[in-house]
C-alpha cells in the first residue's frame, strides 16, 4: 500500500474520532447539566479511574497496541477537556507558572484548565476556603527533602478535602539561546536545583562559572531567554514556556527524584477499590497514647503507608496515611472510634507509584 493510500485511510480515521468526539461531548454536557442541578462536583477521579481501568482492560482482550500509560495520555486530556465544556473551575496552584506545581496540575486537568498561580501554599489552600477556586495543587513530599511542613500545617487549619494525588518524576534541563557551552558565563536557577545537579555542573566544568539564584527555575528559564551568555537550569515545561533551547536532559544527579502533590476541594469522593486514606492526629499527651493507637489499625488489618510526626502551632500532630476507603467496614470503626483525635482529610484513588 502507497503513501498516500496509508494517509487517505488515517484521514478517514480522523474524521470518524473527530464525529465521536463531539457525540461523546454531547453526553458530557447532559450529565454537566444533571450535575448542576444536584450541585455535585464536575471532577470525579474515582470515576475517571473506572473508565481508564474499563478500557485498559478491553484494550489488552482485543490485542489493542496502545500501552496502559498510552490509554491515560490519550483519555486524561479527553476528560480535561469534556470538564471545560461542563463548567471551566478555576484551579490554584503554588505558582509561578511552569513550575512542578503547575506540572502536576496539567497532568491531572489537562492543558486547558483555568489555572491561578498563587505564591504562597496558605494562599492556595485560602482560596480553595474561600471558594474562589474551585481546586488547589499544592506538594505534600518529596522523595530527597521529605514531607513540606507548610502543607501539613494548613491541612491542619483549613476544611478543605485532599481529593487526589499526582506523583511527579522531577527532572531537569539546561537550557540556553547559546548552543557552545564554552561560551556560557553564568547560570540561573532556584538554589537547590544547582545542588541537585551538582555532577552534571562538575562533569562540564560549569561549577567554575557564576551561579545565580532566583526565586523560581521558570524565573531562571524567562532570564536566560534574555540573557545570551546564560542558561538556565529548570524543568523542561519551563524552557517550553519560553522558547529556551534545550541542550541536556535529565540533568539532575538522583534519577529517582519523585514529588507528590495534593489535589484540594470541597468534597469527599466515594470508593473506587484502590484508594488510600490520609488523617491528621493529635493524641493524648499521656505515655503510650501512639501505642495504644496504633495497636488499633493493626487489630483492625489496616495497612498502614505512612507515619510522621509534625509541630503543628506548637502541639505535636501525626500525618498518617493507609490503604483504603473511610467507607470500608473496618476503617469507619476505627475513624469512629478515635473521632476525638483525628482530623480526616480525604480519602482518594491511589497512585500507582509513590515516593
Amino acid at each position: 500500500m502507497k503513501l498516500k493510500e496509508l494517509r487517505e485511510k488515517i484521514n478517514k480515521i480522523d474524521n470518524e474520532l473527530l464525529k465521536l468526539y463531539n457525540k461523546r461531548l454531547e453526553y458530557v454536557l447532559k450529565v454537566g447539566e444533571l450535575k448542576h442541578t444536584t450541585n455535585s462536583p464536575i471532577y470525579r477521579p474515582e470515576r475517571e479511574k473506572e473508565i481508564l481501568d474499563r478500557l485498559k482492560k478491553l484494550n489488552k482482550e482485543m490485542g489493542g497496541k496502545l500501552t496502559d500509560r498510552a490509554i491515560d495520555a490519550l483519555f486524561l486530556e479527553m476528560f480535561s477537556v469534556a470538564r471545560n465544556y461542563e463548567l471551566a473551575e478555576k484551579i490554584a496552584f503554588l505558582g509561578p507558572e511552569a513550575s512542578f506545581t503547575h506540572q502536576a496540575a496539567e497532568q491531572k486537568f489537562g492543558a486547558l484548565g483555568n489555572y491561578l498561580p498563587i505564591q504562597t501554599i496558605k494562599g492556595v489552600f485560602r482560596e480553595v476556603s474561600n471558594g474562589n477556586t474551585k481546586y488547589g495543587v499544592v506538594p505534600i513530599e518529596n522523595s530527597a527533602k521529605g514531607i513540606v511542613s507548610d502543607t501539613i500545617s494548613c491541612l491542619s487549619d483549613f476544611d478543605v478535602k485532599i481529593v487526589a494525588e499526582v506523583v511527579l518524576d522531577v527532572h531537569h534541563v539546561l537550557a540556553s539561546v547559546n548552543s557552545d557551552i564554552k561560551a556560557i558565563k553564568r547560570i540561573y536557577s532556584k538554589d537547590i536545583a544547582f545542588g541537585q545537579c551538582k555532577n552534571f555542573l562538575e562533569d562540564f566544568k560549569l561549577d567554575e562559572i557564576e551561579q545565580i539564584p532566583v526565586e523560581s527555575t521558570a524565573k531562571a528559564a524567562q532570564m536566560a531567554k534574555e540573557d545570551k551568555e546564560s542558561a538556565a537550569i529548570c524543568a523542561e515545561v519551563a524552557a517550553k514556556m519560553y522558547n529556551l533551547p534545550i541542550l541536556f536532559r535529565n540533568i539532575e544527579d538522583n534519577e529517582n527524584n519523585k514529588t507528590r502533590f495534593f489535589i484540594i476541594s470541597d468534597f469527599e469522593n466515594e470508593p473506587s477499590g484502590n484508594d488510600k486514606t490520609t488523617i491528621l492526629a493529635k493524641l493524648p499527651n499521656r505515655p503510650g497514647a501512639l501505642v495504644d493507637f496504633l495497636l488499633d489499625f493493626k487489630a483492625a488489618q489496616i495497612d498502614l503507608t505512612k507515619i510522621k510526626s509534625h509541630i503543628v502551632g506548637g502541639v505535636s500532630v501525626f500525618f498518617l496515611e493507609f490503604s483504603g476507603h473511610k467507607k470500608d467496614e473496618h476503617i469507619a470503626k476505627i475513624l469512629e472510634k478515635h473521632k476525638e483525635s483525628i482530623k480526616f482529610l480525604g480519602s482518594y484513588v491511589k497512585e500507582a507509584n509513590d515516593v
